[in-house]
């Protein structure tokens, strides 16, 4: 089991993932999102998540110089993940969309790039410009992000590179279980979003329950949770404390039985938009 912050899962490409990120999702451009990514560098972490369509790219950029200035490590030491929004989504568009990230960024190459929705009749395009940036060198690893089994399936059929991951609303009101047993089937990374289902999740009575339990808060239970389901989790946050507080999750373990109390809250209940019903 996962020990520190910056304990990594080898994706099927062998590159390596930290199992915990910082992720930026309604974080606008200004200072508070540059101190929140510069805090999460500075404390550990070593993942940070964006999206052209958060834009917040650039400051997220800026965050990532400061904060490698002041932990003193190297670009290679992190890893860095953005997505491609709908309406760039097609072979040229898409490979544009990739440079205009790094671009806004300050950033050579991204560790993850991620088509961000499976707009139906899109994806497969924009999968041939991820594999051609992932043939090229010039993305470390590729994936997809809200796909269902059946969106996985489509694209699988025509694919020449398997997405090294799948990011997905995960949380114990969304525990997305056929998802996972046919992304752990294919090899495919499970990475979570909103975790912690935007807030909606700290007051829950089983959860308060659990975290009195183990002397815990209860995000740092749903995010002990995620780690032990083997889900890389990305919870936000803009205040140090707390993303200091997100992260000290490394001392102490859930057992089976917790595990099982947790799965059990499941309502299939979601916080962002539904993946086969969606109109953006």
């Amino acid at each position: 089991m996962e020990k520190t912050l910056q304990d990594t899962v080898k994706l099927q490409n062998g590159v390596e993932m930290p199992w915990f990120g910082l992720g930026v999702f309604r974080v606008s451009e200004g200072p508070e999102l540059v101190n929140a990514v510069k805090a999460a560098i500075k404390n550990g972490y070593r993942s940070i998540d964006t999206a052209a369509i958060y834009g917040n790219e650039e400051g997220v950029g800026r965050g990532i110089r400061e904060g490698m200035a002041e932990a003193g490590i190297s670009r290679d030491e992190l890893f860095i993940t953005s997505k491609v929004w709908n309406a760039d989504l097609g072979y040229e568009p898409t490979i544009a969309a990739y440079e205009a990230s790094l671009q806004r960024l300050g950033l050579e190459y991204l560790d993850l790039y991620l088509i961000h929705w499976p707009v139906e009749g899109k994806y497969k395009e924009a999968w041939k410009a991820l594999e051609t940036l992932y043939k090229d060198g010039r993305v470390k690893s590729i994936g997809v992000s809200n796909f269902q089994v059946h969106h996985l399936k489509d694209l699988l059929q025509e694919a020449e590179i398997k997405p090294m991951v799948n990011q997905v609303e995960y949380h114990p009101y969304l525990t997305q279980k056929e998802v996972q047993a046919f992304c752990i089937e294919q090899g495919i990374q499970l990475e979570a979003w909103s975790p912690l289902m935007a807030g909606e999740l700290l007051n829950q009575p089983v959860l308060k329950e659990i975290a009195e339990k183990y002397n815990k808060s209860v995000a740092q239970v749903i995010l002990r949770w995620d780690l032990q389901n083997g889900v890389v989790t990305i919870p936000k946050s803009t205040n140090e404390q707390r993303i200091i507080e997100n992260a000290s999750i490394y001392d102490f373990e859930l057992s089976i039985e917790d595990m099982d109390r947790i799965e059990t809250l499941n309502q299939n209940k979601r916080v962002g938009p539904d993946p086969d019903n969606f109109d953006f």
